[in-house]
């Protein structure tokens, strides 16, 4: 087998450059969306035209979610008019769209520490990521490289939160004996691997504590008619493969991160296996 060898590559500075202009950018995004490290998207438009406010470079969604991004993208460095545009265009789509979660996107060759500083003062207030992208030339080859630069802030729990404590009891009148049995086993699976966590019961969900302090993650709703288990684990489509294989009902919520599994008795007794590796996996991460 032949020895790895270091290659150097040149950065091509795409708002200069006669070729590789911007729609060369977006007819390669077009072609493979999961190039912008946000996951496996669908395009649902390009170039869609935004009522008295021009076009927005492209809607993507989620498959099987809910979730859309507005994309909008820039050669060279960022500037106040692309910040603007952006989150118009976002503003724009949840207004028309209500019933979609949208998050905005910038993406541009160079995201300065000033504008990123401008970009995260938004962040919370408007779901926006940014996203900077390099144009790499090795011989006759170019290659695209997107680097998250501003992740979307998490929404989740306050691990250290002062909740209302509840109790099992409590649970069993909300839920049922059935549905609260099922959180029980969830529980035995994280024992494999955590045998000193136990349940933490408040008001809204079914917690996990070590030792009195809160580690969620993974939270539990037992209800009267269903059960769900919510993971916050990366995305990722070898795990999606792997719940779709097992034919589990889920979806992924961005904001919090977590993979959420509606499951019942036999869901959980013929998927022990995946669930415990899912769990694991979240547990260590």
């Amino acid at each position: 087998m032949p020895k790895s060898r270091y290659i150097k590559l040149d950065t091509i500075n795409l708002k200069s450059h006669p070729e590789f202009n911007e729609k060369w950018v977006q007819d390669r995004i077009a072609e493979d969306p999961s190039i912008l490290g946000l996951g496996e998207l669908i395009l649902k438009d390009k170039e869609r035209l935004q009522p008295s406010a021009g076009r927005l470079d492209f809607l993507m969604q989620e498959p099987e979610s809910n979730r859309r991004y507005e994309v909008e993208i820039q050669l060279g460095k960022t500037n106040e008019s692309h910040i603007i545009r952006t989150i118009e265009y976002w503003d724009i789509e949840r207004k028309r769209f209500p019933q979609y979660d949208h998050c905005a996107v910038i993406v541009a060759e160079d995201i300065t520490s000033r504008f990123l500083n401008v970009i995260s003062l938004f962040n919370g207030m408007i779901p926006i990521i940014a996203i900077q992208m390099s144009a790499l030339k090795f011989e006759d080859n170019i290659a695209l490289s997107f680097t998250t630069v501003l992740d979307e802030l998490t929404l989740g729990f306050d691990e250290d939160e002062q909740v209302e404590p509840t109790d099992r009891s409590y649970w069993e009148k909300r839920g049922t004996k059935q549905t609260i049995a099922l959180a029980d086993k969830m529980l035995d699976m994280v024992h494999t691997f955590a045998p000193e966590l136990e349940f933490k019961y408040n008001k809204f969900h079914i917690g996990l504590a070590q030792k009195g302090k809160p580690n969620n993650f993974v939270v539990f709703y037992p209800k009267k008619s269903f059960f769900r288990a919510e993971i916050r684990i990366k995305p990722s489509s070898d795990i999606q493969k792997m719940l779709d294989n097992a034919g589990l009902e889920f979806d992924y919520y961005k904001p919090d991160r977590r993979y959420r599994i509606r499951l019942n008795k036999d869901d959980i007794a013929g998927n022990v296996e995946l669930l415990t590796k899912l769990l694991k996996i979240s547990y260590e991460n």
